[in-house]
């Protein structure tokens, strides 16, 4: 059972995936849930579940969400930024409001809800925001750069927030998944190619590579699994990494051990470029 001091989570993207599985999780372990997605009809009904509509896309959306959700639960001893989208191709030919799109989701948002629920963990003096970045953040993948970059740039937030609240009793964990079997790759937003056939081919190398890699994944209970660990123990890693053996082992030690030039060699072995 969760510690009496971690009850009331925020979570983000409860609709599906990743979300879906942790807020099943953690309700069914006594935690009260305030989960989110633009869509609410897509929420799970759930004992001790309440549904947020939120469209992280919009600013104003998450100021009001989250408003109306405070005022329902009180206060939130654990934040977790979890809802996520990507897009897919050439940076080239990628419209600028799509690269805006994904760091307005993947970063923006969840910066402004670690502004918004900070200052009561400051005045309860306890809490806990939980990052879901990904793999990404450390190998960028081809033809995803913006949702990459993205997610790297959401670790750096999670590191130096971390290092800043390290004289308060706030804990910052990132919790960094490699390819999970889920719908994220079905829902990934398509950007028209250059139309040239040596880049096609590498399109529909890296496209192909990524299908294959999600279809023999870990399930998305796993990192539900994780993140339960994380919110219930007392001194939570600052980086859990959830995937398969060689991508939650073997290739953090890698980008620790192997020269910038070998590792982007590997990346493009991996993805048959």
């Amino acid at each position: 059972m969760a510690p009496s001091n971690t009850r009331t989570v925020f979570l983000t993207g409860a609709s599906s995936g990743i979300g879906l599985e942790t807020a099943k999780l953690l309700t069914a372990q006594g935690f009260d849930v305030w989960g989110t997605s633009r869509d609410p009809a897509r929420l799970p009904k759930l004992p001790r579940f309440h549904g947020v509509p939120m469209d992280l896309a919009q600013p104003d959306s998450v100021r009001r969400g989250f408003a109306a959700a405070s005022q329902a639960a009180g206060a939130f001893d654990v934040l977790i930024n979890n809802a996520g989208a990507a897009a897919f191709g050439p940076l080239e030919t990628m419209p600028l409001e799509t690269v805006h799109e994904q760091f307005q989701l993947l970063v923006e948002a969840p910066v402004e809800l670690i502004r918004l629920v900070l200052p009561r963990m400051r005045e309860r003096g306890r809490g806990m925001i939980v990052n879901v970045t990904s793999l990404a953040a450390q190998f960028p993948i081809p033809f995803m750069v913006p949702y990459s970059a993205a997610k790297s740039a959401l670790s750096v937030f999670t590191t130096g927030l971390r290092v800043e609240l390290s004289n308060t009793s706030i804990r910052v964990v990132e919790i960094r998944p490699g390819d999970i079997n889920t719908s994220f790759h079905d829902r990934t937003k398509r950007v028209e190619a250059m139309r040239k056939p040596e880049e096609e081919r590498r399109m529909k190398s890296a496209w192909e590579t990524q299908l294959r890699n999600m279809a023999a994944a870990p399930r998305p209970d796993r990192v539900a699994q994780a993140i339960l660990r994380v919110v219930t123990i007392p001194s939570p890693p600052p980086v859990v990494v959830v995937g398969g053996v060689f991508q939650a082992r073997l290739a953090p030690l890698g980008a620790r051990l192997l020269p910038l030039r070998v590792q982007e060699f590997v990346l493009r072995k991996y993805y048959r470029l």
